[in-house]
């Protein structure tokens, strides 16, 4: 049962061959039994109360067609009834008293949540080591990461604990997880899906997205996720449409951009060997492929970790020991209970940011470094557009290994970060980009690590990459593999 698409699920639940109950009981029954540390809470008897709901609704016979299917939740998105943490101490015991806009309309179609899953801390990081609640193992080989931070996302969906679930992507947060667990993520135009609910980090660069098995179930999520929100000013007007449309339109004449920049020496031989096998697929399926450059991608890791800190510190400046969060047990003063509050709610990565963040903000430091990022950030949406003159879609790698050990990293930030060189800059121009399983490099001691291929398009263009995914998807298998565990 687990091993079935969205699509195969929703023609059990609507024929009545199955039940929403019985459904929610077996995932549960699969989470109960995993050591993945994907999921950070989970309540059976709230899940099986929405599955109860979702079979009332089915039983009417004029259900959405995601009624009665599980979903996860990344814990970055508050959730009526259960904790919202955001991977952190700070945020540890809160429950929300509301929604999240993703989570309320994927609810109002007749999802059914088994719970909240585990993320960097405040969706900081490349690995999932950086929660409060413990790394999340990637179900290929465990001794790996999962990739951040939406790692128990990509690492519940690898694992067939959840058909479906949600996750963020603020540098590349959908797309490596998702290439490190290989399964299916994209992460929308920004603006495309609301951030009302979503716990904030860097606020221009912040974008929900659907993490799956196929890019034929991304899509039928992504029609219930994205639309209008007043509630975010940052959401965008634009008319709705079924992302489902171009699945099965053929590649004929399809123009594919290869980044030269993106296949330099920093990237291994093992993820460039399947990459250049998937773009050799799309070749025989009719599309042509274009030499292009992105000349300014080595400049993308110095400007969003300039922007996305100095986001960051405002936006965490929230969390003050005050009104809500983790609060020190004891002080002397206003100004103390700030610092230690801070200070033990706080993990060193988050930490970290809030302290760049903070100096590059700080008078004398704006325009040396905050507004140069800004101005070299329109310079990489420019390099996107210029590209995009010569071909239809840009393909490459999603990151320049394999998901490497746990650990391996946990003492260098910076290679952390340099980890996202290929995501980054897909993200400071707001455009569209997802991921999709292309094979597998090799990991410790011969265990095979999935490679993601990433596809970016231009801006709405999210059922062109859909489409073309699912066409790839049509004639491969990668996308069905299955960890033994």
């Amino acid at each position: 049962m687990h091993t079935k698409t969205l699509t195969e699920l929703s023609a059990l639940l609507h024929s009545k061959q199955l039940s929403a109950t019985e459904l929610a009981q077996h995932y549960l029954q699969r989470i109960a039994a995993s050591d993945l540390n994907a999921f950070v809470h989970v309540d059976p008897a709230l899940t099986l109360a929405q599955a109860t709901q979702a079979d009332i609704l089915l039983s009417q016979g004029n259900a959405p067609a995601l009624a009665g299917i599980p979903i996860a939740h990344k814990d970055i998105f508050v959730t009526r009834g259960w904790r919202s943490t955001a991977g952190s101490k700070m945020l540890a015991n809160y429950t929300s008293p509301f929604d999240a806009t993703v989570v309320e309309r994927l609810g109002q179609d007749g999802m059914v949540t088994l719970g909240k899953l585990n993320c960097d801390e405040f969706a900081m990081g490349s690995a999932n080591e950086n929660s409060f609640f413990g790394a999340v193992k990637n179900p290929w080989d465990k001794r790996a990461v999962p990739g951040g931070s939406s790692g128990g996302s990509a690492a519940a969906i690898a694992a067939r604990l959840t058909p479906a679930a949600t996750g963020t992507d603020t540098g590349g947060s959908i797309r490596q997880p998702a290439s490190f667990c290989g399964v299916t993520g994209i992460k929308p135009t920004y603006g495309r899906v609301s951030r009302y609910g979503m716990i904030a980090f860097a606020s221009s660069l912040d974008q929900g997205g659907p993490i799956a098995q196929s890019a034929a179930d991304c899509a039928l999520l992504l029609n219930s996720m994205a639309g209008f929100d007043a509630r975010d000013s940052t959401s965008l007007q634009h008319p709705q449409e079924d992302f489902r449309c171009e699945l099965n339109t053929p590649l004929t004449g399809l123009r594919i951009g290869v980044p030269r920049e993106f296949f330099t020496a920093g990237l291994a031989a093992d993820v460039e060997q399947a990459v250049r096998a998937a773009l050799a697929t799309y070749e025989k399926l009719g599309a042509t492929l274009v030499d292009i450059s992105l000349p300014k991608t080595e400049l993308s890791i110095p400007v969003y970790y300039v922007i996305a800190p100095a986001e960051a510190s405002s936006n965490l400046s929230r969390f003050d020991g005050v009104r809500y969060g983790h609060r020190a047990a004891s002080y002397d003063g206003l100004t103390d209970m700030y610092k230690k509050s801070r200070t033990e709610g706080f993990g060193d990565e988050v930490k970290r940011r809030i302290l760049v963040g903070s100096y590059v903000l700080s008078h004398g430091y704006y325009d040396a470094y905050y507004l140069q990022a800004q101005k070299l950030r329109r310079l990489i949406a420019n390099d996107f557009q210029s590209a995009f003159a010569h071909c239809d879609v840009i393909m490459g790698p999603v990151a320049p290994t394999v998901a490497w050990d746990l650990g391996d990293k946990a003492d260098d930030p910076v290679a952390n970060y340099l980890a996202d060189i290929f995501t980054l800059s897909t993200s400071l121009a707001g455009l569209p980009g997802m991921s999709i399983p292309c094979g597998f490099g090799q990991g410790e001691k011969n265990s095979q690590r999935p490679v993601g291929l990433q596809l970016i398009g231009n801006y709405f263009s999210e059922a062109k990459l859909l489409g073309i995914a699912h066409q790839y998807q049509s004639a491969t298998t990668w996308h069905t593999q299955i960890p033994a565990i």
